[in-house]
């Protein structure tokens, strides 16, 4: 799957900061989107993934470059029919003193499925037909047809293994105020072979929650070596100044940034009318608007380059300019006017900061044009379109078409496409599970309860010197990595 490399345009200079002083501690401001409310980001604070990903690993992981590596288990198979995986645990003694067994790992996984229950994450589970431990050291899992990209599943920080006898790593965590600080833990207490001068090697990682803007001041201050899980909202405060120059660094990643439509009321109550909305908008104008170039813009849930996804799909309305769209959006709009007797008007919430502005100023501009009053809604409010920017676990499309399944999103689903969706679970061969996730896609994006815009964005602040950075697919930065000393 080909990807577009996002990229700042020439504002943005290509020079590199100095390297800030080791203190021996990377220190990462995560961005939690709370902290500019006075919410308490607590345990469901935005870099809550990662620090468990650190701190609760795993069958398998991601690396820095988003490949997945093992963690727990030390090697797999795959059956040849695709429908089994077999794994193969590292054995270590866990903090009680007892010994990892592949039983606990197994009962883990199993309860964490359990717990996934009536959730998009049960939902893309949902070919997990057995766990169990087929020997103290050995693990199969078994599906009811294949699934390519289900390592990648499996590698989510929801999937890390909880025991009672304590954290199973590969680093150890400690709360200090807001802040986590995570050690790596020694190869040997892992079940690895030892690394003479593994202090020396390796660097604590300390993250903290904090409101963009603070993070981008704290971060030009040097206060921080690295800004975490940056937004399209926040991507304007991304420093360019002298010290900070050409560390902004873009993922590629796949996922769903569009709207949902949360209030079927007015316009929006119709087909037609939440259909002119969508074929009005300029994508690719709104996200100039951001000063970012090569982002792919879509009018579809679901990502035409996924493997084994998208033959004989296209794009919708592609045979129409941006002219001939308005054109018709205003057609449907004085259609509605006329029939109802009142303005086509509604609310947009988006969060707080200077990217959502300029994407409110570029949205308005273009809904205007067709003959419809758009207005901001307040925080709190609850608009009649809402941001839906959350990034894929997997590459497979049933991750996007979970997330409209009518458990976990009811009012923006369709339950004929849900329908599909649950015989796809059960198909003779890859093309007929294609065919069925296909034409679910087809029956959703018929409803036009979500308006696609196009991949989500996502950026991040690296100083100079850090190691174990990588931009990757999923836009997830693993802290383990981050622990690595500078050479």
């Amino acid at each position: 799957m080909t990807r577009p490399a996002f990229a700042f345009l020439a504002s943005v200079a290509l020079a590199s900061c100095g390297v800030a002083q080791d203190d021996g501690v990377v220190d990462i401001a995560f961005i939690e989107p709370g902290a500019t409310t006075g919410e308490d980001g607590g345990e469901s604070f935005a870099g809550r993934r990662a620090v468990l990903a650190a701190s609760r690993q795993g069958l398998v992981r991601f690396n820095a470059v988003g490949e997945v590596v093992p963690a727990l288990a030390e090697r797999w198979i795959v059956t040849d029919d695709g429908r089994s995986y077999i794994f193969r645990i590292t054995e270590f003694d866990l903090p009680d003193g007892s010994r990892l067994t592949a039983q606990a790992v197994a009962a883990s996984i199993r309860q964490t499925i359990r717990n996934a229950d009536g959730t998009s994450l049960g939902l893309d589970l949902a070919k997990v037909t057995d766990v169990r431990a087929m020997t103290g050291r050995v693990i199969e899992i078994r599906l009811t047809s294949p699934m390519p990209a289900f390592l990648q599943l499996l590698a989510q920080p929801e999937l890390g293994v909880s025991i009672a006898e304590g954290l199973v790593g590969p680093m150890s965590l400690e709360l200090d105020g807001e802040t986590r600080i995570l050690e790596a833990i020694p190869p040997e207490a892992r079940g690895l072979a030892e690394q003479p001068g593994w202090e020396d090697m390796t660097r604590t990682v300390a993250v903290t929650p904090v409101a963009a803007e603070e993070a981008a001041r704290a971060f030009s201050q040097g206060e921080f070596d690295m800004i975490l899980g940056g937004r399209a909202a926040s991507l304007p405060l991304a420093i360019t100044g002298a010290l900070a120059r050409g560390t902004v660094r873009l993922d590629s990643p796949i996922g769903l940034f569009g709207f949902a439509v949360a209030r079927q009321e007015g316009i929006l109550s119709s087909t037609a009318g939440r259909e002119a909305v969508a074929i009005a908008i300029d994508r690719s104008a709104m996200v100039q608007q951001l000063n970012l170039g090569g982002w792919a813009d879509t009018t579809r849930i679901v990502p035409l380059n996924l493997p084994g996804y998208g033959e004989g799909l296209e794009e919708r309305w592609s045979t129409l300019t941006l002219d001939q769209r308005r054109a018709r959006a205003s057609a449907a709009v004085s259609s509605w006017e006329n029939a109802n007797g009142r303005d086509a008007a509604f609310t947009i919430e988006l969060p707080q900061g200077p990217g959502s502005d300029l994407m409110f100023s570029s949205l308005r501009s273009d809904l205007e044009r067709v003959g419809i009053a758009v207005s901001r809604a307040a925080p709190g409010e609850g608009g009649h379109l809402v941001l839906k920017d959350e990034t894929a676990r997997y590459t497979g499309a049933r991750w996007f078409l979970n997330q409209f399944n009518c458990s976990v999103s009811p009012g923006v689903c369709s339950e004929d496409a849900d329908f599909l969706v649950q015989l796809a679970l059960d198909a003779a061969s890859p093309e007929e599970e294609a065919s069925y996730l296909a034409e679910a896609e087809t029956t959703l994006l018929a409803t036009n309860l979500y308006i696609p815009l196009g991949a989500p964005i996502r950026w991040s602040q690296v100083r100079a010197g850090v190691e174990g950075f990588a931009e990757n697919a999923w836009a997830f930065h693993p802290l383990f990595p981050l622990s690595r000393a500078p050479i």
